[in-house]
């Protein structure tokens, strides 16, 4: 599949960035011209079913890992670092476990490599409440979703991918109906795993519960050659929480020599 993509920065190491379900490339270009202001270009992809990406019925780690690999190909780009948040660590994780040799460094922001329960479905039956034909403004489908998610940032990230067709009419950009149906799929422990031995660092939020300390040594054992960066005060939307701290976090990580 042919991804769209954003890009910040002209020359210096390709980084590429996969953000997380209901996202999409536009929620890390603050962070991204941060990023690439350091001398990296800097490409952020809307993954499949998010963004300006197309739609498709086939959804799951293995057709985004090998999206990721496709745009790798496509695009030329030689040894590229990749940095995935959350649904993208999850993708980023699965390329490196299936493409050894492919990337120079990996970037896990705030999930691990294991099985998570479903806990968006409130979150999509809010989305499918606003009547798309019915709606007049943005500020009407916040109504409808506050019905359902009482967080105001959280409501303003999910109603980014509000946008009017050709037509005049809102509509999503997110597939929902396939995100419904593979809410599952999105929380699954990841699968052929291999021992991942490129340099590896994991970023979590403090007040965030999804990688907790005994999670760790799972994934030592899988990512051998990996750091663990706690940043405080931050829960699950790190880059977004801490970006001065994330980009200080990172930046100290990939200038890092590769040890042998």
């Amino acid at each position: 599949m042919k991804l769209y993509h954003r890009l910040v920065g002209d020359t210096g190491p390709a980084i590429l960035i996969l953000h997380g379900v209901f996202g999409s490339s536009d929620n890390w270009l603050t962070v991204s011209k941060t990023i690439a202001a350091q001398g990296y270009r800097v490409f952020m992809l809307d993954q499949r079913n998010h963004g300006q990406s197309p739609h498709s019925d086939d959804f799951s780690y293995l057709h985004m890992a090998d999206d990721l690999r496709e745009f790798i190909t496509d695009h030329a780009i030689q040894q590229p670092i990749i940095i995935g948040h959350s649904m993208g660590g999850k993708t980023v994780m699965q390329y490196a476990m299936l493409y050894p040799g492919t990337f120079q460094k990996l970037v896990v922001v705030d999930i691990a490599p294991k099985f998570y329960p479903v806990h968006h479905a409130e979150l999509i039956r809010g989305l499918k409440a606003i009547d798309l034909m019915g709606i007049t403004s943005r500020n009407d489908a916040d109504a409808v979703l506050s019905q359902y998610e009482p967080s105001l940032p959280v409501r303003q990230f999910l109603l980014k991918n509000l946008y009017r067709n050709q037509q005049g009419q809102f509509d999503w950009r997110l597939n929902l109906p396939v995100i419904e149906r593979e809410l599952h799929g999105i929380g699954e422990e990841l699968t052929n795993p291999r021992i991942v031995e490129e340099p590896t660092l994991f970023i979590r939020g403090r007040k965030s519960p999804y990688i907790l300390d005994e999670d760790i040594p799972a994934i030592r054992r899988i990512f051998p050659n990996v750091a663990v960066e706690t940043i405080e005060d931050a829960g699950h939307w790190v880059q977004a929480e801490k970006p001065d701290e994330f980009v200080d976090v990172l930046m100290n990580f990939l200038t890092a020599k590769t040890q042998s």
